[in-house]
């Protein structure tokens, strides 16, 4: 019953009402602790600080990040807990200003999976990654609160798994229901990329699918439809190679296998492709800071799928007056 606490419209009425609420608006989100095994931070605002995570790639307990921003004095309550292998995605009935929302977040932590992985699928549910049955949750969730209240989305997703395991379990077609549902929803949407958002992320949850969608983003975040370290891998693998090719330690090696023959050649040619291999994994790196450099977060605000940058500090009282305009407050 405590679904309808957050959820029940009085018959005549168009919404569940605003609640009173003795937490401020303007809340800094900051201080509010964080405690997991998993990571090291100690505060919600050390996950997401330039100089204590600055490319938003460790891990952190989404649930208390979603804990942070909502109603202290209003009681959370998180919807299919318990749903198989949707350990990703994360959905929690909320209050944010007073006003009833459905809280979505997307776990940014390793999970292992339960039983025996099938040998063509990952053995854990990894940070940021959304599943089959994940999607499908999402979906729900999105479908559950079209008309009844807004939906808020505290995004750290790079996307959805491509493994022929997730293929074969229908990961497309419970990707687009998301898409479908954004499509669909009735009311306001505030999506806030927290820490990356990548992918088919970009796709389900676009602008361009719902005129009533707000897309905000916590300045240090990314926003790209590839991430850098895959575009290095992929679309940039050509100028990887040739940053390789051409690096001076590779280049010795070279020199001295021309030098010399017998043993010590066979030796040398084992030590320079296992030097090849660690300098393009170097070079791999360096091209994705590159990549990120310039498809950071304000460029996403530049092209326009982002609508607005705002610090840890303002997310609270942004999302909440996001939510008042929605509703037409």
């Amino acid at each position: 019953m405590a679904h309808y606490d957050h959820t029940y419209v009085v018959p005549g009425e168009s919404r569940p009402r605003r609640a009173a609420t003795s937490d401020p608006s303007d809340r800094d989100i900051s201080p509010y602790p964080h405690v997991s095994a998993e990571s090291d931070f100690t505060t919600v605002g050390e996950i997401f600080g330039a100089a204590t995570n600055p490319d938003r790639k460790k891990a952190f307990d989404i649930r208390t990040v979603m804990q942070a921003p909502a109603d202290q004095d209003h009681p959370t309550l998180e919807r299919w807990a318990g749903m198989a292998d949707a350990d990703t995605a994360v959905v929690r009935d909320a209050h944010l200003g007073g006003y009833p929302v459905c809280l979505l977040g997307i776990e940014s932590r390793p999970v292992p999976r339960r039983g025996f992985p099938p040998t063509d699928g990952p053995d854990i549910y990894t940070a940021g990654t959304l599943f089959p049955r994940s999607s499908k949750k999402a979906a729900r969730a999105i479908n559950a609160a079209s008309g009844n209240r807004p939906l808020v989305v505290l995004a750290n997703l790079s996307g959805f798994d491509g493994s022929p395991d997730s293929m074969r379990n229908l990961q497309l077609e419970y990707g687009a229901e998301i898409g479908r549902a954004i499509v669909n929803f009735d009311g306001p949407i505030v999506f806030c990329v927290i820490s990356r958002y990548h992918g088919g992320a970009f796709v389900v949850f676009s602008k361009a699918l719902n005129p009533n969608m707000t897309v905000l983003a916590l300045d240090g975040s990314y926003a790209s439809v590839i991430g850098g370290a895959p575009a290095a891998a992929v679309v940039f693998a050509g100028e990887v190679e040739k940053r390789t090719s051409g690096d001076a330690r590779l280049r010795e090696v070279e020199d001295r296998i021309a030098e010399v023959n017998g043993p010590d050649r066979s030796r040398l040619v084992v030590e320079l492709a296992d030097l090849r291999t660690a300098v393009r994994a170097e070079k791999i790196g360096e091209v994705a800071a590159e990549f990120d450099g310039v498809h950071d977060i304000h460029r996403a605000v530049r092209v326009g799928s982002v609508d607005e940058v705002v610090s840890v500090a303002g997310l609270r009282p942004r999302v909440i007056e996001a939510i008042r305009q929605g509703l037409g407050d």
